[in-house]
């Protein structure tokens, strides 16, 4: 029986344990090129202009410089079916789905890129039947057994190849372009957490309106059934009238028009009603009309608070998940400034093989059969046609340009909270003339019934006034849907409302840094 001899452990082992541990010291401790992160500090103005704090204030509900609560600002407008409906589609809403799913792709991604920093190891077998053209120099030899009898006849053509092997590579980030790329990766799954919390945001601010849209509409139509009821009254009174002779047929008419002309405004409404539905059963993944049973009864408009702090403008720029973003895609390009840069050093690789090799199974495993390679590989860019250069110069470029997107950001954010609480403020003031308005027609029309009654005023008269009391009631109630629809936009503007909602807890991890 054929012993196997074992190959000694030589001191050949140690340069290379001592190569590994110097080149895992440098990897870890290289220089890093290209510019450092610098986090950015806009031109916020401390306070808000007194005229927004001015038309925040001539409302009912006022605004407050107060921090904000904004954590869940749809409980202010104390609605039960309201927060219920938030709190469901936070959980079942397709686009957030997809942008917590976009956020995980990101992360992936920059594990992916981690990778590079480490060594990477692979085993491999193989078998292979192989023939050499002897009509080469390198294959003439296959062929001298014929001519040379005394050459070892174990020179065979075509011939068998069996190996097994281990091959390892280390890629060595000395200028630490491997670390920038993971450092812009890292910045863009933070770009993706962000974004995830303005989808979320973006479909908080949606449900609400959608839901007090849908309350104006059904407040519209009960004005709208209420004003029916009274002009069927007043076509019956006309009628009666005529009947006795004191009235001509034209005020008949007149009031059947009438009664016509509001009902003819009612299919609107129901039209608009069902759109808000379905709506908010898509913003909940659900299929039209599957909300239907639970809102088909009309409730108020939900009411604004009596109070609504708002803080200052520096707290949008760590609330705001679009400034959080564009802040985070500037770090991105930052970083890929120094990959660009990182090209113009030399690459070093480390690489090892080792394995057995041999013509037959019988003495693969063996030590005459063992193979092996180690060694460094450099590669130094010397023309690259301007390549890296240019490079460069684009990340440079894109960088800049993502500079100007962070405060194009950062002036829209401030706009919209300003024209927010203009809106605001506007619409209260609108809504306390109209009630004053609903209050004198209303005591105009009960004049005019009572003078037409006693036969002192015309039927016109009468006319006049029911419509007016009816545009001022539908009035009243699309001011009052439009200031509870501004307060949500201020919320929006704001940028809060996501932390109470936010259906995973990667939306809101530590690494985010806010």
């Amino acid at each position: 029986m054929k012993r196997e001899t074992r190959m000694p452990r030589t001191a050949s082992s140690r340069p290379a344990r001592a190569l590994a541990a110097a080149a895992l010291a440098l990897s870890l401790g290289g220089c890093t090129v290209g510019p450092n992160f610098v986090k950015p500090k806009p031109h916020v103005p401390a306070h808000w202009s007194a005229t927004a704090l001015r038309n925040g204030r001539e409302g009912r509900s006022r605004i407050s410089a107060r921090e904000p609560s904004t954590v869940a600002w749809w409980s202010s407008f104390h609605d039960p079916m309201l927060t219920s409906l938030v709190r469901r589609s936070a959980a079942q809403n397709l686009d957030v789905r997809e942008a917590v799913l976009r956020v995980r792709e990101a992360a992936a991604q920059t594990e992916v890129l981690a990778g590079a920093l480490w060594p990477s190891l692979s085993a491999n077998v193989s078998w292979s039947r192989q023939r050499v053209s002897t009509n080469t120099p390198n294959g003439a030899i296959f062929g001298l057994s014929h001519v040379f009898p005394g050459l070892p006849p174990t020179i065979v053509n075509p011939y068998n190849q069996y190996q097994v092997g281990l091959a390892a590579s280390w890629g060595l980030d000395l200028f630490g372009g491997t670390r920038r790329a993971i450092e812009a990766a890292d910045a863009q799954t933070r770009a993706a957490v962000y974004n995830a919390r303005g989808v979320l945001l973006t479909m908080v601010g949606d449900v609400a309106q959608t839901y007090i849209e849908l309350r104006g509409a059904q407040l519209r139509k009960a004005i709208l059934l209420r004003t029916l009821a009274t002009q069927r009254g007043l076509l019956q009174l006309t009628g009666d009238r005529y009947k006795a002779g004191l009235t001509s047929d034209l005020d008949v008419q007149n009031a059947a028009t009438e009664l016509s002309t509001t009902r003819a405004q009612l299919p609107l409404v129901d039209q608009q009603i069902t759109v808000d539905v379905n709506q908010l059963s898509a913003l909940m993944a659900r299929p039209p009309e599957a909300l239907r049973a639970e809102l088909v009864r009309a409730r108020p408009v939900p009411p604004v608070p009596p109070v609504v702090p708002i803080g200052l403008p520096s707290d949008l720029l760590r609330r705001r998940p679009d400034i959080l973003a564009a802040e985070a895609r500037l770090h991105a390009a930052t970083a890929q400034i120094g990959v660009a840069v990182s090209e113009f050093f030399p690459r070093v690789m480390l690489t090892a093989g080792g394995g057995y090799q041999s013509e037959g199974l019988g003495q693969l495993i063996t030590a005459a059969s063992h193979f092996a390679s180690i060694g460094p590989a450099i590669e130094l860019p010397i023309f690259e046609g301007g390549r890296i250069r240019a490079t460069v110069k684009l990340r440079r470029l894109q960088a800049k340009q993502a500079g100007i997107v962070y405060a194009r950001t950062v002036l829209t954010a401030l706009d919209q909270v300003e024209d927010a609480l203009a809106a605001y403020g506007a619409d209260q003031r609108q809504r306390v003339s109209l009630q004053a308005a609903v209050r004198s027609s209303r005591s105009a029309l009960d004049l005019a019934r009572q003078r037409y009654r006693s036969g002192i005023a015309s039927f016109i008269d009468v006319l006049d006034a029911e419509r007016s009391e009816e545009q001022s009631q539908l009035a009243l109630a699309s001011a009052t849907t439009a200031v509870s629809l501004d307060l949500v936009r201020l919320y929006q503007a704001l940028g809060g409302g996501w932390r109470a909602v936010a259906p995973a807890a990667h939306l809101s991890a530590k690494r985010e840094g806010s």
